[in-house]
């Protein structure tokens, strides 16, 4: 078994951590938090729980640690975590700067470890098919894609958190950036961003609106906006949809979704693929994982690239690529200029 550190009891930290439990590839040795979490679920009660991650990681010696803290603690926790002879697992993004992130995968590169970063999406099968149905599609592209989340309470507290560092687009947006260039493999070549601070409750050189535009050296061009808040819209809140000379591929979500409710953040309901001239066909999309499922088919990925010694080479490159773009967009929006890549 691969005996696993969990760090970060978050939304997300709080998933893996199950998807851990419930897989007998794993054998989970610690949690690591700051405090021990109000809303632990009781399969994760009787794990060792320590607040001091180097200490765990030199106590516990891991083959795995999973790092599922705040954006601006993913580097430093991933190089410490492969220099102490573990693999990586690292939520999104992978860091607050490009140099961080080449950093990270210069040392996976160095100590032999497999290094995989949570893009949740590269594990949906809706997902999968809406990235096949485009590319038979054929290109050039448009994208337009948004996740705009109508936040309050707790909820707001934790994007909050996460603009102290970084912004919507950047946390959200590696998802989406990732997806645009599984379709079109063109490399992304000028990205132009806009941002608005719509809250007196966060810092004044930071925005939970913006969106962004990037343009790809095959002529495609996308789209993505993400917004944070209690005064979001929930009125098309969620838009995935991608276009081409020969039609397009959207996904289609029913009336009831809600933009506060995680599992519409991955869940497709259905895909409508359209051929210009020909009509278009509805895909129903059975039996999708919700996130806690989703989280569970990641972390067996995970457990495959360990076991099976996958090449993660270009995962590790278009995790820095996507996060290269969405960088980008946060420097168009503080200087007022589009910027080339």
């Amino acid at each position: 078994m691969i005996r696993t550190l969990v760090v970060g009891l978050g939304n997300m930290g709080l998933s893996h951590a199950l998807a851990y439990h419930a897989d007998p590839a794993f054998e989970i040795v610690g949690l690591v938090s700051r405090s021990w979490p109000s809303n632990l679920p009781e399969a994760l009660a009787s794990y060792p729980h320590r607040t001091d991650y180097m200490a765990a990681l030199n106590e516990l010696k891991p083959d795995l640690v999973c790092i599922a803290t705040y954006s601006d603690t993913h580097a430093d926790y991933a190089c410490a975590a492969m220099d102490a002879g573990a693999h990586v697992f690292v939520e999104k993004p992978l860091a607050t700067n490009v140099k961080d992130a080449e950093r990270v995968v210069a040392k996976a590169v160095e100590t032999g470890r497999k290094l995989v970063v949570g893009y949740i999406l590269r594990h949906h099968p809706s997902w999968q098919r809406l990235i096949a149905e485009a590319r038979a599609l054929g290109g050039p592209y448009v994208f337009r894609l948004n996740l705009n989340q109508q936040s309050s309470g707790p909820t707001w507290e934790v994007h909050k958190t996460l603009m102290q560092t970084t912004p919507p687009i950047v946390d959200c947006g590696v998802h989406y950036v990732d997806v645009m260039c599984q379709i079109t493999d063109a490399a992304p070549v000028e990205v132009r961003g806009m941002g608005l601070r719509l809250s007196d409750e966060i810092a004044e050189d930071m925005y939970n609106y913006g969106h962004f535009q990037v343009l790809f050296a095959d002529g495609s061009l996308g789209w993505y906006e993400a917004g944070w808040g209690p005064m979001m819209s929930d009125t098309a809140f969620f838009v995935k949809d991608v276009v081409s000379p020969n039609g397009a591929v959207s996904i289609r979500m029913p009336d009831t979704a809600r933009s506060d409710d995680i599992d519409t953040h991955t869940q497709t309901s259905k895909l409508r693929l359209h051929k210009a001239g020909l009509g278009h066909q509805d895909l129903d999309m059975a039996d999708e994982p919700d996130h806690n499922g989703l989280c569970a088919r990641e972390q067996a990925y995970v457990a495959r690239a360990i076991t099976e010694n996958l090449d993660l080479t270009r995962h590790m490159s278009d995790a820095v690529r996507s996060l290269a773009v969405c960088l980008a967009a946060d420097e168009s929006v503080r200087s007022g200029q589009p910027v080339k890549l």
